[in-house]
């Protein structure tokens, strides 16, 4: 086995030009169904952890004044943001489906006539 010759023969692939535009319109339509529920995913994810983060800054008294209102607020806070972590997955999941199903047809019919050649 001649690891070089593989790499070689990789790179020559990864730089050679794309004759098939069809595959290149196979790859825009995955990411375009993937998209919409990465985006939502990670910008909710952030939100929920900084939500998470002020919480307990407010439970251990970093921020606020330290009286125990302070204290449950942080407590409280710092649930909500867990459950909003804690259900960031399962809403990915959905909105991934829900993506794929939309651009289901297309991927599918584009991939036979690729495929078929």
């Amino acid at each position: 086995m001649n690891t070089d010759k593989i790499y070689a023969e990789q790179l020559a692939n990864e730089y050679a030009p794309k004759d098939t535009s069809k595959v290149v319109a196979l790859k825009k339509l995955d990411a375009k169904a993937k998209l919409p529920a990465t985006v939502f995913t990670y910008t909710f994810g952030i939100i929920t952890a900084l939500i998470f983060g002020t919480g307990m800054c407010l439970a251990m008294g970093q921020i606020g004044s330290q009286t125990v209102g302070s204290f449950v607020l942080g407590i409280i806070i710092g649930i909500i943001g867990m459950i909003g972590m804690g259900v960031n997955l399962p809403i990915y999941k959905k909105l991934l489906a829900k993506g794929k199903q939309k651009y289901a047809f297309e991927i599918i019919e584009l991939a036979k006539e690729i495929s078929e050649k």
